[in-house]
């Protein structure tokens, strides 16, 4: 079961991504293909101890820039290492792709080369947020800025499939994100989409406030990818602030360093909760295959997990799974 990685991607690759793919298969033994080219990548296999009966290389000669548009990206670059690793995907030889790079690349790659599933107009990041309560998934947190009432109608029916896989919830709870808790609050977007999910079969629990989102107040929160990027990197810095926060105030003086070092598994647990690199990326769903999209500032750890996910979700058969519950009668007109 292969997982194809876009050894290009990001802003530190090939360098953290090779680490972390080299982590990744000797850690989980997963075997990688690495896509990029063949001479940067293998320079970074030799400076570390890598596992080179799990790791090939895969040699293309393009890279999609992070500042370029996605259209672009299809259009002048057919050989770029992202599009390479969703064609590998397609023609079988891999199972899923990893990628740190261009986001907007890898959303119009990933649903020209595998396609939409049936009854999917749009794909959608799903995240995994951290929460008092456990985990709760955000759809979509950047894939699409402008959506219409029928794309959040299909992100709720693919995160609730996809919090049953993951979370083992049996009917998660599903919350539209909003500026209020009535139904009369929102834009029409959000009216709309509300009219959709009230009249689904989904274990629909109304509008939640961007309050809720880390409360666990829903299993699965649904929102534009505007306003869900806006939420995905406002957490991010939230909690990279915290930390630091946390982190001068126990340094500040003797009686607040002997706390600190009572607290210091308190503390690391925290940072563990918080950091995105547990997690890894997260899934494109409603794509005919796996895609995970990692952060662009992505670690050899969060690299290392990345493939893991991917890893587990083929594994699962997520991509059946998913498309097994978007029956005809869950398909908003």
């Amino acid at each position: 079961m292969k997982i194809a990685v876009d050894a290009m991607g990001g802003d530190r690759a090939p360098q953290d991504i090779v680490a972390g793919c080299a982590a990744a298969a000797r850690d989980f033994n997963i075997p990688i293909i690495l896509v990029g080219d063949r001479d940067a990548v293998r320079r970074e296999l030799d400076r570390i101890d890598a596992p080179e009966s799990l790791l090939e290389i895969h040699h293309c000669t393009q890279v999609a820039g992070m500042d370029e548009t996605p259209t672009d990206v299809l259009r002048q670059k057919k050989d770029a290492s992202i599009r390479v690793a969703f064609e590998l995907v397609k023609a079988g030889e891999a199972k899923a792709a990893v990628s740190a790079g261009n986001s907007g690349a890898s959303l119009a790659v990933g649903t020209v080369v595998l396609g939409r599933m049936k009854g999917v107009e749009r794909p959608g990041i799903a995240g995994m947020f951290p929460t008092t309560r456990g985990r709760t998934i955000v759809i979509d947190i950047g894939a699409n800025v402008d959506c219409k009432p029928s794309y959040l109608y299909q992100f709720a029916v693919m995160a609730e499939a996809y919090a049953q896989e993951l979370l083992g919830q049996e009917r998660p709870k599903i919350g539209l994100l909003s500026i209020g808790e009535e139904d009369t609050k929102g834009n029409e977007l959000v009216k709309k989409t509300h009219e959709l999910l009230k009249k689904s079969s989904l274990n629909f629990i109304g509008n939640v406030e961007g309050r809720d989102v880390m409360t666990g107040a829903a299993d699965v929160v649904v929102c534009d990818g505007f306003v869900g990027n806006v939420v995905l990197k406002l957490a991010e810095g939230m909690a990279e602030a915290i930390g630091q926060m946390l982190k001068e105030e126990l340094e500040s003086g003797v009686v607040s360093r002997l706390g600190m070092l009572l607290s210091y598994g308190a503390f690391r647990r925290f940072k563990q909760t918080v950091d995105y690199s547990e997690s890894g990326g997260a899934p494109l769903l409603g794509l005919k295959g796996i895609g995970i999209i990692s952060h662009g500032r992505s670690s050899p750890k969060a690299i290392k997990n990345a493939v893991r996910l991917a890893s587990n979700l083929a594994a699962a058969n997520l991509t059946e799974r998913l498309q097994k519950r978007l029956m005809p009668e869950d398909k908003a007109e």
